[in-house]
């Protein structure tokens, strides 16, 4: 019996064994479950510890120095395949939970450590790459930079953030801004600047960035904010292909993925879908590598996009490549096929990129088609580079020259 201060009468001999039961029930591990700024489901463990001095053992993690601990951590950022792998190390202890957190391992980190799903956007995602920018990782400014710009529509602050990246010569950033300046992304139509645009299309093209050489190709092909110059316009067409195809082996190679498969003669049309699992790339001389992974970045906007019924706005536009992601940010911003007109691109790479993989076999002249506003536009006689909204042709890269 208690009293109301808490005070016990002599007990009973009959109600030890319930005290003994009650006191091996709070002594029991205590496990919740916890989500890290990825979204998964994660343990955490409380449990009652004895500091060292209590128990009279040494700790043998504490006696290393922080420094040692912070070159550990800064390996295993950058070697992350996935958030939870650096997030379970934040979890173990306050040391390292504080040492994890250091401007130097959130600069080392990769893109797969911060490479967050569209579902499980938080906060706490956003504060996690805020601070990776602020340390100096320039693959989180990228990626922070393009959720804000196109998803969360903070224009300002995202396009500052990826010519952070730029200025470190992130080739990434460099062609996203291209793209930016090329359709006038996030103001009028009067915004648009194609020479800023071939001028950083270029300097992604020297850093080996793949789109940008066949946007630079195109451009050059076209006469787009370029003087025109056809027979420079395939050398960079030929180089991006070339390109992609050394990329795709090397991975491969690295994988352990045989590629004998990607070089038999394929009779067949194209593939109308895009899980065919391959890209016919060079498909005129019978190679069908696998189709290239798409930037974490381009993969959250898809998603983020597609959670809201494939829409950006009232009567906006996602690109039509599946691994872009770009919405519009005005009407008619992006142009579209000039024979089908059911489809819109961001770019001439995207363009030329899902001609290949999708496109191609899904495309079906028509004779007139009318736009959203009534208006009519022409059947693939229009110039790539009138107008917004404007079309492109469907003519494919020039993969090589006899």
């Amino acid at each position: 019996m208690r009293t109301r201060r808490g005070l016990c009468y002599p007990r009973e001999e009959g109600t030890r064994g319930e005290d003994a039961f009650m006191s091996q029930e709070k002594k029991r591990v205590v496990v919740k479950r916890r989500r890290d700024f990825a979204g998964e489901h994660m343990a955490c463990r409380k449990k009652n510890r004895k500091s060292p001095e209590m128990t009279g053992k040494s700790d043998l993690f504490d006696a290393l120095p922080d420094d040692l601990v912070i070159s550990i951590l800064c390996k295993l950022s950058a070697a992350s395949r996935c958030p939870t792998d650096f997030i379970n190390v934040l979890l173990t202890c306050k040391r390292l939970n504080g040492l994890g957190l250091h401007s130097l391992v959130l600069s080392r980190a990769s893109q797969k450590t911060f490479a967050v799903r569209a579902k499980n956007w938080s906060e706490s995602a956003h504060r996690f790459l805020k601070q990776c920018a602020d340390a100096g990782n320039v693959e989180a400014c990228y990626t922070l930079g393009m959720i804000r710009f196109y998803c969360l529509q903070n224009r300002g602050s995202g396009a500052s953030l990826m010519a952070k990246a730029a200025i470190s010569s992130h080739a990434q950033a460099l062609y996203s801004l291209a793209v930016v300046q090329f359709n006038g992304s996030g103001g009028s139509k009067n915004d648009k600047d194609l020479r800023a645009g071939v001028a950083l299309c270029a300097r992604a093209a020297f850093l080996g960035h793949i789109d940008a050489l066949r946007e630079l190709g195109h451009c050059l092909q076209d006469g787009y904010g370029v003087r025109q110059n056809i027979a420079e316009g395939r050398r960079f067409l030929v180089q991006a292909n070339a390109r992609e195809l050394a990329a795709v082996i090397s991975s491969a190679a690295g994988s352990g993925v045989p590629t004998r498969s990607w070089f038999t003669w394929n009779p067949h049309p194209h593939p109308r879908n895009m899980n065919c699992g391959g890209c016919p790339l060079l498909s005129d001389f019978g190679c069908n590598v696998p189709a290239p992974e798409a930037h974490p970045a381009s993969r959250f906007m898809a998603e983020w996009f597609s959670s809201r019924a494939g829409s950006p706005g009232p009567g906006l536009r996602l690109c039509s490549h599946v691994g872009c992601g770009r919405p519009e940010t005005r009407r008619h911003e992006f142009r579209r096929c000039s024979v089908c007109g059911t489809v819109n691109y961001c770019s001439r790479a995207c363009q030329a990129l899902d001609w290949k993989m999708r496109h191609k076999a899904d495309c079906t002249p028509t004779e007139r088609w009318v736009d959203e506003d009534g208006d009519g536009e022409g059947n693939g006689n229009v110039d790539a580079g009138e107008g917004d909204g404007g079309v492109f042709g469907n003519n494919e890269d020039v993969i090589a020259e006899s």
